[in-house]
């Protein structure tokens, strides 16, 4: 009786691979644990806790006197948030910030777009400079750059003066209703437009060169390149500085608050002034409502522009 022999390379094969050991496995996972757990503490801290309690804050009728005698305080359930919607004010201001938001976003994205499009096309020794000067809005001291704003736009101050160079009588420009608004949104499109040139900027130079070249030699001109192949490509990068835009303008303080103080008339605060205000008066349980509320407003427009421009993405 004869046997064959069985190469060794089947012998190997034929052996049933042994899965790793438990111990192993479990050390790995305490190990990805502990590098997760200083993010995961400082979430916890500075997120979790201060938001749930926030939501439970805007349940009740606290008050800045109630903090001595907490247990003094009632649970309301959504009384807050009826009472905002009730308040003129608090309707006003989201009819301001909502301004913001539809007026401010096309105009940062359009110049962040127009500035990234020149910087693209440009001569590249150039090009660092400029984005350096394009940016520097963004990073630039707040506090200084409102101050300078509102000498600028003050009655008989720069704009008024070089209004008047050419014939024209300057209006008063931060005490006018009517004007004050458009002078605050300006002010948040210059500070937010260098962000979204560089983001426009880095989703351009993504784009590869075959694809214009390809087009080129088909016979597509600037125009049509620009709009059968830039903007399709560029979905992306919109969706993102969209969004991000949209966040800004929907929580916009910094803007309203040092330029004009919200007025005159409060024309122009946003929600995020009145929550400040509110929680300044020591009306706790209105303030952390009216926050929520603008979580709400955040999720609701990010959501909505996820929906309509997902699919081009």
């Amino acid at each position: 009786m004869t046997t064959t022999a069985v190469p060794a390379t089947e012998r190997t094969r034929a052996v049933p691979r042994t899965a790793a050991p438990r111990a192993s496995r479990g050390r790995r996972t305490a190990v990805a644990w502990l590098f997760l757990a200083p993010f995961g503490v400082v979430f916890l801290v500075y997120t979790a806790i201060p938001t749930v309690a926030a939501l439970a804050l805007s349940l009740t009728d606290i008050r800045g006197a109630d903090l001595r005698t907490p247990f003094a305080v009632d649970f309301t359930g959504i009384d807050n948030y009826l009472r905002l919607f009730q308040d003129d004010t608090f309707v006003r201001d989201i009819l301001n910030t909502a301004l913001f938001v539809v007026v401010g976003v096309p105009l940062t994205m359009g110049a962040g777009f127009a500035l990234a499009l020149v910087l693209n096309s440009g001569v590249s020794r150039l090009r660092g400079a400029f984005r350096t000067v394009f940016f520097a809005p963004v990073v630039t001291n707040v506090v200084a750059v409102a101050l300078i704003w509102q000498y600028a736009f003050h009655v008989d101050g720069t704009v008024d003066k070089l209004l008047g160079a050419v014939g024209f009588a300057g209006p008063n420009w931060l005490d006018d209703p009517d004007l004050a608004m458009p002078v605050v949104i300006l002010l948040g499109v210059w500070r937010n437009f260098g962000t979204a040139m560089v983001l426009f900027l880095a989703g351009l130079q993504a784009v590869p060169r075959d694809v214009y070249e390809a087009a080129a030699l088909d016979g597509a001109g600037r125009w049509r390149q620009l709009r059968h192949i830039t903007l399709p490509l560029l979905m992306p990068t919109t969706l993102m500085v969209s969004v991000l835009l949209t966040v800004f303008y929907l929580q916009v303080f910094d803007e309203p608050y040092l330029l004009t103080g919200g007025g005159p008339l409060g024309s122009t605060e946003s929600v995020a002034l009145y929550t400040y205000r509110q929680f300044g008066a020591g009306e706790f349980g209105m303030s952390s409502a009216a926050s929520f509320v603008t979580l709400a407003l955040v999720t609701v427009v990010s959501v909505v522009q996820f929906r309509l421009l997902r699919s081009r993405t």
